[in-house]
């Protein structure tokens, strides 16, 4: 991870369905800035976007829907068992979500800044690397059991294509083993809302702290 000590950089992740947008909103609602590549690769592919013309150029008409949408559907369909494909696409994503988020990082002006990645210990191997922005880890973990029931109520698919996208990432066992590895914090979000508060609540405390420090 990054050694730069001008920004503490709390990098954000877990599991589909784990609760990260419930964890990035507590903070963001304290007034941390909080950047999400989720949002900003929705931004980079939005109706009209150079990337979208990249995308039909590379794999052809249908990436978009009748309303000239990316059809995040139909590509995740396509890519699922191809991932000759999967790194095309990354290739063409990847890099520019690495400039945009270190822009956003650069203007960030809280005390810590949030960075909500969703595969950034999937991805601690490759490049562009945004693990190697976080100056530390916060791993947001739940039961598989309860992945499913979340994931699939929360985006109304079946709890096997919700499985499908669990077994392409690393496993629960692994993201807790290299968050002991890495010295990342772990919060348990089996709970309540208020129960996840009361957990966040000092680890904010505890980055104010890394970041006066810093």
């Amino acid at each position: 991870m990054t050694t730069d000590t001008e920004r503490t950089i709390i990098g954000l992740t877990g599991g589909i369905g784990s609760g990260k947008t419930a964890v990035s909103d507590y903070f963001a609602a304290l007034g941390i800035d909080v950047i999400d590549a989720d949002v900003i690769a929705h931004r980079l592919t939005a109706k009209g976007s150079p990337v979208l013309d990249v995308l039909k150029a590379k794999f052809g008409d249908w990436v978009v829907d009748t309303d000239g949408n990316y059809d995040r559907a139909a590509m995740r369909a396509y890519i699922f068992d191809k991932p000759n494909e999967l790194a095309t696409l990354n290739a063409i994503i990847h890099p520019l979500i690495f400039d945009e988020i270190t822009h956003a990082i650069s203007r960030s002006q809280s005390p810590y800044t949030i960075l909500s990645v969703p595969l950034l210990l999937e991805g601690r191997h490759k490049t562009p690397n945004l693990l190697s922005l976080c100056t530390h880890l916060l791993i947001v973990d739940v039961p598989v059991a309860v992945q499913l029931e979340r994931a699939s109520r929360r985006d109304a698919n079946a709890q096997a294509q919700i499985q499908a996208i669990i077994d392409k990432q690393i496993s629960r066992d692994e993201r807790l083993s290299l968050a002991n590895a890495l010295g990342a914090d772990v919060v348990d979000n089996t709970g309540t809302l208020d129960e996840l508060h009361a957990k966040l609540a000092p680890l904010h405390e505890h980055y104010l702290a890394m970041a006066k420090s810093a």
